[in-house]
Parts: C-alpha cells; sequence; structure tokens
C-alpha cells in the first residue's frame, strides 16, 4: 500500500531590526570631491564651442570657486554644519570591507545593513589644498586640481541591520575595518591612498567633543576665506593670485557678495586663520 505523501509547514520566523548610533572619528585628513556646478551644468546643458579670442580671455582654473564647489552644502541653514557627505558612501565602504572580512560577503552586508541617516554631517574645518595631478586620458595630461581637505573631522551615522542575523558587536567590528582598509573621499586605502580613515569612538572621546564644537560657523567662515593645507598650496595660490592681478582678469570669486576678499599669502598666515575659525 503506497504512502501518503506528507506535508511539511513552511516556518518564518519574523525579523527584529535594530538601530545604533555610532561616532566615526578621522585619523587622517578627508578629502571632498563633489562635481562642481560648472560639470552638471556642462551634462544638462553642453556649452557651445569657443573660438580663439573667447579661450584666451577665459581662466581656466579659479581654485576658490573649486574649493568652495567641491563640498557637499547644507542649503538648510538649520542645520548644524555648512558640509554633508553622501551618505551612500558610508553603506558602500561598509558592503566594500566585507570582501576583505572572514565570515562577510558584500552582497550580504548590503542586505543586511543599510544606513538610516538621510544625510550625514561631517564636523571639522576645511583648507584648500593643490595637487599635481594626470587626467584619465590618453596622454595622461597634467592638471592642477584644488579639493578641500579636512585634516581632523568627525560625523555620526545611525545604522540599521537585522538583528535577528547580525549583532552590534560585528557592526562595530565591520565599521572598524572599513575605515581601516576602505575610507572615504578622495585618495582612500580602497584606491590605493592613505587618506579618509577613520575608527569607531565614544561621543565623549575628547577629539570627537572638540571637533564637534567646528560646525557651522567655523566651516563658512573657512569657505569664505580659507587657510591652506600645506606650503605647497599656499605659494601656489599666491602666485596664482598676483599672477591674475598682473594679468588684468578678474576672478568670479573675487568677492563674495560684493565684498571683496583678501587670502593669506603664506601657511602661518593661513593658520592663524584656521585656529580663529575653530575658536
Amino acid at each position: 500500500m503506497a504512502k501518503k505523501p506528507t506535508t511539511k509547514t513552511l516556518e518564518i520566523k519574523p525579523i527584529t531590526m535594530a538601530r545604533a548610533r555610532i561616532y566615526l572619528l578621522g585619523t587622517s585628513p578627508l578629502i571632498m570631491h563633489r562635481f562642481s556646478s560648472k560639470s552638471w551644468r556642462e551634462l544638462l546643458l553642453p556649452s557651445q564651442e569657443k573660438n580663439k579670442a573667447e579661450k584666451a580671455e577665459t581662466l581656466k582654473h579659479d581654485p576658490l570657486t573649486e574649493f568652495r564647489e567641491c563640498c557637499y552644502r547644507n542649503r538648510d541653514k538649520s542645520e548644524s554644519t555648512a558640509v554633508h557627505f553622501p551618505a551612500g558612501a558610508f553603506s558602500k565602504a561598509i558592503a566594500a570591507a566585507a570582501l576583505d572580512v572572514p565570515g562577510a560577503t558584500k552582497s550580504q552586508m548590503l542586505r543586511l545593513v543599510s544606513i538610516a541617516s538621510t544625510q550625514v554631517n561631517i564636523f571639522g574645518v576645511p583648507q584648500l589644498g593643490m595637487d599635481m595631478v594626470r587626467n584619465s586620458d590618453m596622454n595622461r595630461t597634467p592638471d592642477v586640481r584644488t579639493r578641500a581637505y579636512f585634516p581632523e573631522w568627525c560625523c555620526s551615522i545611525d545604522i540599521e541591520y537585522v538583528s535577528t542575523l547580525i549583532t552590534q558587536t560585528q557592526i562595530f567590528n565591520l565599521i572598524g575595518a572599513a575605515g581601516v582598509i576602505v575610507g572615504l573621499g578622495d585618495y582612500r586605502p580602497q584606491k590605493g591612498g592613505q587618506f579618509g580613515k577613520f575608527i569607531c569612538a565614544p561621543p565623549d572621546d575628547k577629539d570627537v567633543v572638540r571637533i564637534l564644537k567646528q560646525g557651522r560657523a567655523a566651516q563658512e567662515a573657512a569657505l569664505a576665506s580659507p587657510s591652506f593645507f600645506n606650503d605647497d598650496s599656499a605659494e601656489l595660490y599666491g602666485w596664482f593670485t598676483e599672477e591674475v592681478a598682473r594679468r588684468e582678469k578678474i576672478l568670479p570669486s573675487a568677492s563674495q557678495d560684493g565684498t571683496p576678499l583678501e587670502q593669506p599669502k603664506s601657511l602661518a598666515a593661513a593658520k592663524r586663520n584656521g585656529r580663529a575659525a575653530q575658536a
């Protein structure tokens, strides 16, 4: 006599979600590099080709404008900082770290862990840095790139995770690994650099408490009249402003709201401005 087929009951246990706020403290400078407004406009509506005379009258670079536009700005004045960083970058860093951490996979971490913060405000005073780079064209043409450097920085992120499958300790360990082997921003460890590293820190850490005071007021002052990240940037920018004046050119960034801006010509003067902004 044939046996009747047995039926199995499918049991699906409920998934429990949890949240945790984690403070990140930068252990190496963060290089912020947002696409400029000019690049956005050129993609949306490319400009007409310029003739030789128009090209001669157009300045290739305006370092101060490039410095300001490479920051992700908070348009809402009620926000505690003037700059933020895309929340998606933190999710990608956590997922990328899983590639090198035993017992975790990138796709699994993308499913189990997400950034609940809609906006990640960055605390710290930006400085103007100028670097010699090679473009990605066939000839690897050299150029000068101006970016915002945050010598010291911190932020807080709200993590949402599936607590029935991963623990808070594992989350902290994974984020700590992301800060060492992946990083954030330009020239991070994931891209062969040493910038944008971070660690998980308690909210009462003395460095976190100090940097959290470098919010909107200090950042807006630095964006209006920046200090320099190193001597090379200070010397190059000093030469640039003198040469622009000698050639009788007008920079879009020469004034703000009709007020002329005076830039420091030495690293010592820049550091004095930076200390005043942080005070």
